[in-house]
């Protein structure tokens, strides 16, 4: 079955930071060596929600408890179909860490964040969630792993 373009991602928050997975287990992946956050791709007739909660749970062993929908993302990428990509924090869960099969789990400073290795764009998003911005549109094009556009709420962003 072809995977939705629809997808979910999640910064899980405590203590001042944040649950990062670093991709580091799969051979051919898009983000391999990159820090994400959790999540993954619809399964059908899922609501956003639904594929949260499913995906942090596979990923971590985390029941969500306290969740805020904080933005919708638009990727574009050359050779790739374009992704929606629901973008979420979550402040308080129930359970326990467990093993990751896509990679490493590790709580990272929210300070830190944008140190690690990840994508150009997401140093954008992650700026508007430490400002606490209010609910964004976020559309990120890419070539290979250079950014070569961001438009925020409709206005282009100088890179």
């Amino acid at each position: 079955m072809e995977k939705s373009n629809l997808t979910t991602l999640c910064y899980v928050e405590q203590d001042g930071k944040y649950l990062m997975l670093h991709r580091v287990k799969k051979e051919r992946d898009v983000n391999k060596d990159k820090w994400i956050g959790i999540g993954g791709h619809f399964e059908p007739g899922e609501s956003p929600e639904e594929c949260l909660l499913r995906e942090v749970k596979e990923e971590t062993g985390l029941t969500l408890t306290g969740y805020s929908f904080r933005g919708i993302i638009t990727f574009s990428a050359a050779g790739w179909p374009v992704e929606y990509m629901c973008l979420y924090t979550a402040d308080s869960f129930e359970g326990t860490l467990t093993e990751c099969n896509e990679g490493t789990l590790e709580w990272v400073d929210k300070e830190q964040v944008l140190s690690l290795n990840i994508w150009e764009g997401d140093k954008i998003f992650f700026r508007l969630l430490l400002e606490d911005a209010p609910f964004f549109s976020l559309k990120l094009s890419y070539e290979g792993d250079l950014l070569t556009q961001a438009v925020l709420n409709g206005q282009r962003l100088t890179l």
